[in-house]
């Protein structure tokens, strides 16, 4: 049998090399030996270790558990940080307050998080976190940031990192040898630090598994540091009897997929984020964070600055805070009137005069109840809180308050944003009639999105497309996951690539054409050469998201269509990706990313309602019976499905859910008595819609109205009222 080297054995099981000898070493593995005591691999050998390593991967906490108790380790989790401030002790409080008192909650902002204790119990929600320090946002990136990780690699390195044994003269020992750690942690802690960057910039880990590890470390350090909770100071002449020791984060991987984390100033950040609820905790009084935890920022940054002073301090004047300064209030002001979310929650405590100068608030009440009461209406909860003091302060009957804000609705005219290229039975053009008709809750449920136009200018934050045709499906998805600026410079390279014409920089007399006469002749031999580019891909497995876009915007009416082996089946058009389509994309692209999007690519008979909160609104634009555009081609869309979804909606109905169904009733000579006799025998309601865009509400009974166009509903027109 063929032998191998320790690198193959290691490469074929992906584990480390020291993991490899602890496990042959704890589970006796017999492993022939040659006299100088060197090991013999072959495949044979690896077969043996796989059987004892669950090779396949931890399937489940179970063996997860198994494995960080294999190796002696232990699991920190993210309230194991201690944090000035931290807010993980009113954390229930504070949810409470918000599932009480707030309804529409889909997207949390987070703008001053710190370590993440208050995101953490909104984690069922979209989060936008957001800090300062970058120790804080890689923390933050650690445990809420969606990227797949490998939890497996996260235990093998966290133990490897515990057998360094090092006196190495790193960064970490010349400039912080017993002060906060002992000479000899510093050395660990440079080696460990400089060891997790390299495997980043080699792409062993990935930024999540980096973030991870980055986040371990602090959390080691700071549960041995000698110090009293912060970094300002340490005290002298100590002796150093804990040794740095990883514990294992494993963050939940059950995350949204639409979290993002910011490393920014609140109020730059605020200009372009929106949401539901604003969670504010910022700093109260003069201690500035940057000071108390500058040396976790030095590790988590690994830039290696020169360092001065007795606390062993790097430069840190771009990471002052306004909040800890003289102008606390005016940046506090310009914050809240930027602010574009349906509430606000601030946490600020009552010590305004009960502590020293450092620890006395900022803010007054008097000023925070002037500046939230002209963004709408306030109410203050109030909790028993123990503040952090450093010992020179008499701090008693302390409270933490939450001053909630429910900002004051505009009734501002909302433009509808189209979807960025033509799917047939698109309802853009009867959004205005459809909208003032829709009982919008907190989610919406677009069950045959198509190309998203109902979706997209939803009133809900959170969205749920939906449409058992996968290909639509991930071209959406993939324009709301890319970046806006680098979406436009793909398509542009692909023009560029086939030569492909370019109207709004050269205008149609410089492919010698005109607006009427359109493009498709020039154009023709190219778009079948990207065409066929594109279907070669498809053929390998391979779908190329902005070649499909490029094709849809060049093809017959701006559409897309597959024949039955999944190719791209259009012929050229007459248009091009002209300064409206343009347009159209970059809005359509930044509505995506302003919500809580989710993706689902299911026939409807495949989804349970039970997977749905009860404030969910499903609206249904399903292919026409009686109608033969090209999505219902060949008798895709038959009686059978017809009843089928009809038997849904009265489901949705008796299990209490609003739903609205776009149909029609008659069309060129034909009826739908199947939606005819079902509106009659359930009483629902029904809604014509007419080219004036005018809108007429009656009861089933009123048959001589009804309009070829309808929207069905389970609930009168009137619903506002109840």
């Amino acid at each position: 049998m063929a032998s191998l080297n320790v690198t193959d054995v290691i490469k074929e099981l992906d584990i480390s090399k020291s993991y490899l000898y602890k496990l042959i070493d704890k589970e006796n593995i017999l492993i022939p030996r040659s006299d100088t005591g060197r090991y013999f691999w072959d495949k044979n050998t690896v077969e043996i270790i796989k059987r004892f390593l669950h090779i396949d991967g931890l399937q489940d906490k179970d063996d997860t558990d198994f494995l960080i108790s294999k190796l002696g380790l232990k699991q920190s989790f993210i309230n194991n940080r201690r944090y000035l401030g931290n807010k993980y002790s009113l954390s229930d409080f504070i949810r409470k307050t918000v599932d009480e008192n707030c309804k529409g909650v889909n997207i949390v902002i987070d703008i001053f998080s710190g370590t993440g204790a208050v995101a953490n119990t909104f984690k069922d929600k979209m989060l936008i976190t957001n800090d300062l320090l970058y120790s804080n946002y890689i923390s933050n990136y650690a445990w809420f940031g969606y990227e797949k990780y490998s939890d497996k690699k996260i235990i093998e390195l966290i133990y490897d990192y515990n057998q360094i044994e090092t006196k190495e003269n790193n960064y970490m020992r010349e400039n912080f040898a017993d002060t906060f750690f002992s000479a000899d942690d510093c050395s660990k802690i440079g080696y460990i630090r400089e060891d997790i960057e390299a495997k980043y910039k080699n792409k062993e880990i990935n930024f999540k598994e980096y973030a991870i590890l980055i986040t371990s470390l602090l959390y080691a350090m700071d549960k041995i540091a000698n110090t009293v909770g912060h970094y300002d100071a340490y005290r002298k002449n100590v002796d150093f009897e804990k040794k740095l020791v990883l514990n294992v984060l494993l963050p939940e991987e059950t995350m949204n997929s639409n979290n993002i984390c910011y490393n920014l100033d609140a109020n730059k950040l605020i200009k372009s984020i929106k949401g539901d609820l604003l969670y504010l905790d910022p700093p109260y009084n003069s201690r500035q964070y940057c000071d108390a935890y500058h040396l976790l920022e030095n590790v988590a940054r690994w830039e290696k600055p020169e360092v001065y002073g007795v606390a062993r301090k790097m430069d840190r004047t771009s990471l002052k805070s306004d909040y800890c300064m003289i102008m606390a209030t005016k940046a506090f002001e310009e914050l809240i009137e930027r602010a574009d979310t349906k509430y606000i929650l601030l946490s600020y405590n009552n010590m305004s005069d009960k502590g020293n100068d450092r620890s006395n608030a900022k803010i007054s009440d008097e000023d925070i109840m002037r500046i939230l009461s002209k963004k709408g209406k306030v109410t203050i909860f109030e909790s028993n809180y123990k503040s952090f003091s450093t010992g020179k302060s008499d701090i008693k009957d302390n409270k933490e308050r939450l001053f909630l804000c429910e900002v004051f609705s505009e009734e501002k005219k909302k433009m509808n944003i189209p979807c960025p290229f033509n799917y047939t039975g698109g309802k853009f053009k009867l959004l205005e009639q459809l909208q003032p008709l829709f009982d919008e809750k907190e989610v919406f449920l677009d069950l045959f999105a198509g190309g998203g136009n109902v979706g997209i200018n939803s009133s809900s934050s959170k969205v749920i497309f939906n449409d058992s045709n996968e290909k639509l499906i991930d071209l959406i998805k993939f324009i709301k996951d890319t970046d806006t600026d680098v979406l436009l410079k793909q398509i542009d390279n692909i023009i560029d690539e086939y030569d492909l014409s370019n109207t709004s920089l050269y205008g149609y007399s410089y492919y010698d054409c005109d607006s009427s006469r359109g493009l498709a002749e020039y154009n023709k031999e190219r778009f079948f050469k990207l065409r066929d580019d594109f279907n070669a891909k498809v053929l390998a497995g391979e779908i190329d998201y902005p070649m499909l876009y490029v094709l849809m915007v060049f093809s017959f009416n701006n559409q897309i269509r597959f024949n039955r082996k999944g190719l791209f089946n259009l012929p050229v058009g007459k248009r091009d990706f002209n300064s409206k389509m343009r347009s159209k994309l970059v809005l359509f692209s930044e509505e995506l990313k302003s919500k809580d999007v989710q993706f689902m690519k299911k026939d409807f008979r495949e989804i349970s309602l039970d997977d749905f909160s009860q404030e969910t609104f499903i609206y249904c634009d399903p292919p026409y019976l009686i109608t033969n555009a090209t999505y219902n081609e060949n008798g895709m869309w038959t009686e059978i499905e017809e009843k089928a979804l009809l038997k849904f909606l009265d489901e949705a109905n008796e299990k209490g859910f609003s739903f609205a169904l776009s149909n029609v009733l008659e069309s060129k000579n034909k009826r739908n008595d199947i939606l005819y006799n079902w509106i009659e025998s359930k009483g629902y309601y029904c809604n014509s819609l007419n080219k004036s865009y005018s809108n007429s509400n009656y009861h089933r009974k009123d048959k001589n109205s009804i309009s070829e166009e309808v929207l069905i509903t389970n609930y009168p027109l009137n619903w506002r009222n109840k």
